[in-house]
């Protein structure tokens, strides 16, 4: 049984550290991820109802929290350098994405699972399809079309942060591509590297706010429609999947990345598949 809780333990940080890292690359939705490891349910159930089981669901949420800070500030410090001035990852950052890609496609069956668990229709599977094609068509259109600039100061930096909080909140949206739209992504990464109180208080501000304004809608919207819902999300996570793989330069690519990027592709589809089997197994009630 102490063994058990231990492996569970280390699954929630993994997950943790996933979802922290998805957060700031570019086409992933950390809420999206928070799903794909079966999380996001139990997430929003808390942030809709934070006095209800608060000490239970603190300690449930402590190594997914631990393990989403270090996701988060581990590889904004890196993407300082590889993200550059030009606001996207290029071909130092394909081997990451990769083995994200991977990763994702090895938890999806988890999520396919997930997704039916209140019973699947016909019409379930035409709403994922119709969601993918949809979210893959408008991610394209924004890249290409998308491109301003505010001014960064203390309010536009809350609103960072309460983009931030919807990638969370809203699965399948990417708050990374929205800040690289706004030419917000690479400024809140160097203050993110930097320690820069003067981005990261709003930034959290704008979070919390957020997620005080509609994780009670979700929870609503998920008792209400869950199976769809949960279809959408899995259109989402396939169509974001496949956007982002065609987020980085490949000009400069040669044997070396693609071997390399071959093997942490397999490595992240193993990882998936293991943590999917482990959360069957070790399934935190």
């Amino acid at each position: 049984m102490k063994n058990n809780k231990i492996v569970d333990w280390i699954i929630r940080f993994i997950k943790g550290m996933f979802i922290g890292t998805g957060a700031i690359l570019p086409g992933v939705s950390g809420g999206a991820l928070a799903a794909v490891f079966g999380i996001y349910e139990r997430m929003i159930e808390f942030l809709a109802n934070l006095w209800k089981d608060f000490w239970k669901n603190v300690l449930f949420f402590i190594p997914v929290g631990l393990g989403g800070i270090f996701g988060f500030f581990i590889l904004s410090i890196p993407l300082v350098y590889l993200v550059g001035t030009e606001e996207v990852p290029g071909v130092a950052v394909i081997q990451t994405i990769w083995c994200f890609i991977g990763c994702i496609l090895g938890t999806m069956p988890s999520l396919y699972k997930e997704a039916g668990k209140e019973g699947r229709k016909p019409r379930h599977l035409v709403i994922a399809v119709v969601t993918a094609i949809l979210v893959f068509a408008g991610l394209l259109c924004a890249k290409q079309f998308l491109d301003t600039e505010v001014p960064l100061n203390f309010f536009t930096w809350i609103m960072a942060g309460a983009i931030f909080a919807l990638g969370a909140i809203v699965p399948g949206l990417s708050p990374s591509n929205f800040l690289i739209y706004l030419k917000m992504y690479g400024p809140l990464m160097q203050g993110v590297k930097d320690h820069d109180l003067s981005v990261i208080i709003p930034v959290g501000i704008g979070g919390v706010l957020c997620v005080l304004g509609f994780a009670k809608l979700m929870k609503y919207i998920l008792k209400i429609a869950y199976a769809n819902v949960f279809h959408v999300i899995l259109g989402v996570v396939v169509a974001s999947t496949a956007i982002i793989a065609f987020t980085p330069d490949y000009s400069g690519i040669n044997a070396g990345i693609i071997i390399v990027s071959s093997i942490l592709f397999l490595a992240g589809l193993a990882l998936g598949l293991f943590m999917g089997k482990l959360e069957a197994k070790y399934k935190h009630e």
